[in-house]
């Protein structure tokens, strides 16, 4: 059995690292979308590139050349790009509008060779030579760092670098895998499948936040929301037919960019729960939504549901069934597991600080891990109650980041 386990580690780096990370980047994203523009076509999905070797016959020695890049950072963003283009092609077949895969945020992708791990720090290539920040870890032990990619019952994979341009922080999440054990499948004590959950929150500073830590901001939506709205306001101050049958058509192509854009962040979000294993993917309860966020704005209410029913049908395609949650306190509740202390001043705007243990983290973040919490416990009760459950302790395990924005310790959640 193929075993993947994942470990989010927040860097601690140097004003010189910190620079040579930075120019690493944007090297590495050059070579990423000059990919991209060279496997795209507008004509049709066959006309593509895809095939990652001849790709890289094609462009590895020219973007040797152009970047300071060591050459399994151009390979791997090579990779990158290649396999993005291969998913937009798929939405391309399904009949959905599709551009040219672009690549903006400062992620790389490093494998065995291009990053060494050691106990307290990272050895990293950059564009100014090796670089070894160190990890800051989280007082508990032991850490998903700690238990997967120090153990030797794991094999280090490969680790994706992300630079959180909000915090100004690096992140590590490390992928591991182990070939023998039996940490996922059937329970020996109750016969119910274990599972993995993945906890969604909606709210207004990010469009969704999932419980491993990933964002999606939703600042472009915002910004093309409202140049359609500027844009409707001047063509109703004109008074005409023309203008108001150019409004309509406004209306419409909105409508279908909105769709087009929910239908993207729903396909990297079930994308987010196949890739870290999840069989079950866990919203809030969307009713009364408006009541509960009245700072919320009409457009993003729309998102929320229209978000919500795009990964509802898209999630079984990937064998992922998509649950709702009792939404209440998700906000204010401390999702540290030993603490779990609920009271509305733990809230301040984005700020998440539990008042009773001083937990701090993104309050998003947050909300999205109680959600994934709550689908456990809520599991687990009902297979207690089960006539056909023989000891009742099936485990469900939520997927998070183990320290992605705090540095806490990750441990599997069983519905407690």
């Amino acid at each position: 059995m193929d075993v993947r386990r994942t470990a989010v580690v927040k860097l601690a780096v140097s004003d010189e690292q910190r620079d040579a990370l930075h120019r690493t980047a944007e090297q590495y994203l050059y070579c990423a979308n000059r990919t991209a523009d060279y496997c795209w076509s507008e004509i049709s999905p066959t006309e593509c590139k895809t095939n990652k070797r001849r790709v890289r016959d094609a462009l590895y020695t020219k973007l040797r050349e152009e970047t300071d890049l060591q050459a399994q950072l151009v390979q791997a963003a090579i990779k990158r790009a290649v396999e993005a283009v291969k998913g937009v092609i798929e939405r391309w077949k399904k009949g959905q509008r599709v551009s040219c895969p672009s690549f903006t945020a400062e992620t790389m992708d490093y494998d065995t060779r291009s990053a060494t791990f050691y106990r307290n720090k990272v050895s990293l290539a950059t564009v100014e030579g090796r670089v070894e920040p160190t990890f800051i870890l989280p007082a508990d032990s032991p850490t998903p760092y700690e238990r997967y990619v120090l153990s030797e019952d794991y094999e280090f994979r490969e680790s994706t670098l992300r630079y959180d341009a909000a915090t100004d922080e690096f992140y590590l999440n490390i992928s591991t895998r182990r070939t023998n054990g039996n940490d996922a499948g059937v329970s020996e004590d109750t016969g119910h499948p274990d599972q993995t959950v993945l906890g969604i929150d909606l709210g207004v500073n990010s469009l969704a936040v999932s419980s491993t830590g990933t964002f999606w901001q939703g600042d472009d939506y915002d910004h093309w929301c409202r140049e359609f709205e500027k844009r409707r306001g001047e063509l109703q101050q004109r008074g005409t037919q023309a203008a108001h049958n150019a409004v309509l058509r406004l209306g419409k192509r909105e409508e279908a960019w909105r769709k087009q854009y929910i239908h993207t962040v729903a396909n990297e979000l079930v994308g987010e729960a196949v890739e870290h294993d999840c069989d079950v993917i866990a919203f809030e309860d969307l009713t009364d939504i408006r009541e509960r966020l009245p700072q919320a704005k009409w457009h993003h209410v729309w998102a929320f549901r229209r978000l919500f029913e795009f990964v509802s049908y898209k999630a079984p395609e990937q064998g992922v069934s998509v649950e709702q949650v009792e939404p209440n306190h998700t906000s204010q509740r401390c999702s540290r597991t030993d603490c779990g202390f609920t009271h509305d001043s733990n809230r301040h705007g984005e700020h998440f600080e539990c008042q009773k243990c001083g937990y701090e983290v993104n309050a998003d973040y947050n909300a999205a891990k109680n959600i994934g919490l709550r689908y456990a416990r809520k599991r687990t009760h009902r297979l207690r109650s089960s006539p056909t459950s023989r000891s009742g302790d099936a485990q469900v395990d939520v997927r998070i980041t183990g320290g992605t924005l705090n540095g806490e310790s990750h441990q599997p959640i069983a519905g407690n």
